[in-house]
């Protein structure tokens, strides 16, 4: 996708707002495609009202130099006009079979004419005009002037059907979206293994992870609720008690050492790590953390630093 169109896309639906999740709005839900494996949803009007959604808002105000050209551009505030996020995918392929649902206050004339100042291609499918990458790929459509959905294309298309036919999703995740979103104020579920290998993002020195340390999970979910404390908790469903127990010994080992590891510089890091705890109940591994307000701001604003290169004179000579 064209990068300024991308830019204009995510910033419409307003991804930087992922990590609150709030109760689940079944219009969204009825769009969502019938096989998904992957769903994670954002309240942003109980975000915004939380000590640290405000702190966010400010952060993103003050440092993104395109914010307030984007604004005037679409006439799209997210801070102000964007109430809820639902994003889902069927974990199918790396970049198609996921959609972003989002409710909110849309101009589709200002923000389709940015689009297309922007790249974008236009087209009409039953009366709802698409608006997509060069390459046909990906796109974006707003359905009413409170609905949008972005995705690959055929995604996009077949949510537009989903308007008239909706989805109905297995009992059972129906089940945990519905405990999830009524409970946190963000959540996320996943009926899919993860991948094989994850590296924790910004994490100085963390030691490399065994290549199938996460092949016994069967299933995740978990989030994240707002209040005196940012607060952490989730689920790793496995096979049998013996996996769980192994695994929540290898995922605190890996965080214990991560935070020996963490240098001086990285105090925020340090800090969200020692509170990280895992522990085993029957056949699921339970998770949690809890950091104060004002250690959730530093470690948003915690920046690894570059690796530099040793003197020569410190290298190991190898001849």
């Amino acid at each position: 996708m064209d990068m300024k169109l991308r830019i204009l896309i995510a910033f419409v639906f307003s991804l930087f707002f992922i990590g609150w999740l709030g109760a689940a709005d079944q219009q969204l839900l009825n769009l969502v495609m019938p096989d998904a494996k992957v769903l994670a949803g954002i309240n942003v009007d109980q975000a915004k009202s939380s000590p640290f959604g405000q702190y966010l808002i400010r952060q993103i105000q003050a440092n993104d130099a395109h914010f307030q050209q984007i604004v005037t551009a679409t006439g799209f505030d997210p801070t102000r006009d964007l109430d809820e996020l639902l994003i889902a995918s069927n974990a199918a392929q790396p970049h198609a079979g996921n959609l972003t649902l989002a409710r909110g206050i849309f101009n589709a004339s200002q923000i389709g004419t940015a689009a297309k100042n922007a790249g974008g291609l236009v087209q009409t499918y039953k009366g709802i005009t698409i608006i997509g990458d060069s390459k046909g790929a990906e796109g974006f459509a707003l359905l009413t002037g409170t609905l949008g959905v972005a995705g690959d294309l055929a995604g996009v298309k077949a949510a537009i059907d989903r308007q008239t036919a909706p989805t109905t999703l297995p009992a059972a995740l129906l089940v945990a979206v519905n405990s999830l979103s009524t409970t946190e104020d963000a959540w996320a579920i996943s009926q899919v293994p993860p991948p094989t290998n994850i590296a924790p993002p910004h994490v100085p020195n963390f030691p490399a992870l065994p290549p199938n340390a996460f092949q016994n999970i069967q299933q995740a979910s978990g989030g994240l609720t707002f209040g005196s404390n940012v607060v952490l908790t989730a689920q790793l469903q496995t096979a049998t008690p013996q996996d769980a127990t192994a695994l929540a010994g290898v995922l605190q080992f890996l965080a214990n050492l991560g935070l020996m590891k963490a240098q001086q510089d990285a105090a925020a890091l340090g800090a969200a790590l020692k509170t990280l705890m895992f522990s085993a109940s029957g056949s699921t591994v339970n998770v949690s953390a809890s950091l104060t307000e004002s250690q959730a701001e530093a470690l948003v604003q915690f920046k690894p630093q570059a690796k530099t290169a040793r003197p020569q004179s410190q290298r190991r000579n190898r001849f």
